[in-house]
């Protein structure tokens, strides 16, 4: 009984586990289109670690891909085989972490207002990314040069479509955002669905075909030692900060707030482990670097996920996606407005930003403050680190700000 109460399958769940697609879908389609990452491997790994993940720790987890590796990758053009080995290695390194105990020692060491500077930072990130996205002035939305490029229809006299939506999209969230009978993110995904099978230009509907379409092992071949070398260098260093600051010691810390007692078996050496075995199956069948996050997390909760059936409900719909379409899925995944992708990052990143307000002492709060303005000017891993230096030197009586 006790682990059925686990899960629970209803409105809410079924909302709370869409509440994450505005930062899984974008870096998923470009690296897809960009890096050419297989859509078959890319989708099932996403659905099993959803799964697996779900069913182990009893709560909602979330699944993100590696914010660093994917922005780059998709920015640079990289090739596949570069991602594939940065997947690789990043899951050696969190394994090692994860089972020597060193992602202990790391947390303990780790203040509170360092872990509060993350979450506000991954909040605001989110917050705006969710924005550009209503505006059309994303990365991916350039890349495809249109706001909206699943749409016929980009504007309604002078006023882009995307703003439209979106706007139409915040609102509907805060009048629904805790209606029970109607939950928000359900409603929202539901009807940007509907918006996109009516207005959409149906790129690729006519390739649809279902069957049974299983990953293959290396389907782009294995990397050589070249792919490694440079993946370390360009991918896996500036990644590596990023993880333990924020798929690992602000996810978990998050999770504990959310859950209590219930999130007991996450914890930084079981995050780690996870996460390295998630990347390790991804590598194999050719998908992205994936990872737990606390904005994944928080956009969950926010939208409704409240156990772990939430995972089972979004896991199984991604093997669907993956088993039953293969690599045509993704012309499914167009229906969807990339501006109802921002309004559910603008939510998800308030929530996640919110968590600061436990922060009372004036120090604690520079701390938070100036990571975000660090993060802000240059990217989170840096942010995390300076926030660990900044943290110990107003330890000292000294010191006053």
């Amino acid at each position: 009984m006790r682990m059925l109460s686990n899960f629970r399958f209803n409105r809410m769940e079924c909302a709370g586990s869409l509440g994450d697609l505005g930062t899984l879908l974008p870096l998923a389609i470009g690296m897809i289109l960009l890096n050419g990452l297989d859509p078959t491997g890319l989708f099932f790994t996403v659905g099993l670690f959803y799964i697996l993940s779900g069913t182990y720790f009893g709560v909602t987890v979330p699944v993100q891909p590696m914010k660093v590796i994917g922005a780059y990758a998709i920015a640079t053009g990289m090739g596949a085989s570069e991602i594939l080995a940065s997947g690789a290695l990043i899951s050696i390194f969190l394994f090692l972490l994860g089972v020597t105990g060193a992602i202990t020692v790391i947390g303990r060491y780790t203040p509170r207002p360092v872990v509060r500077g993350v979450q506000l930072s991954t909040g605001v990130l989110l917050m705006s990314q969710g924005v550009r996205f209503m505006i059309g002035t994303s990365s991916f939305q350039m890349l495809r040069g249109a706001a909206e490029p699943y749409l016929r229809l980009q504007t309604i006299g002078p006023i882009p479509i995307g703003i439209i939506i979106g706007i139409c999209g915040v609102i509907l969230t805060l009048v629904l955002l805790e209606n029970r009978r109607l939950p928000a993110g359900l409603v929202v995904v539901m009807g940007g669905i509907a918006l996109g099978y009516g207005l959409g230009n149906h790129e690729g509907f006519h390739q649809l075909r279902l069957g049974i379409h299983l990953p293959n092992p290396f389907p782009l071949g294995f990397p050589t030692l070249s792919d490694f070398a440079s993946a370390f260098i360009v991918l896996v260093l500036p990644q590596i900060p990023m993880t333990l600051g924020n798929a690992v010691i602000a996810y978990a810390d998050l999770s504990d707030q959310y859950f209590g007692q219930a999130s007991h078996r996450i914890t930084y050496r079981s995050a780690c482990i996870s996460m390295a075995f998630a990347n390790l199956a991804s590598f194999i069948v050719g998908g992205m670097p994936l990872c737990h996050g606390a904005g994944g997390l928080a956009a969950h909760y926010r939208f409704g996920a409240r156990t772990a059936g939430s995972n089972l409900i979004i896991g199984l719909l991604f093997l669907a996606l993956a088993l039953l379409l293969g690599k045509t899925a993704l012309f499914v995944v167009y229906l969807i407005p990339v501006s109802v992708l921002g309004v559910l990052l603008l939510f998800a990143g308030s929530q996640l930003a919110l968590t600061m307000i436990d922060l009372t002492d004036r120090k604690d709060l520079f701390v938070a403050l100036i990571m975000l303005g660090i993060t802000l000017a240059s990217n989170l891993a840096v942010g995390f680190i300076a926030g660990l230096g900044i943290v110990y030197a107003l330890s000292s009586e000294r010191l006053s700000v």
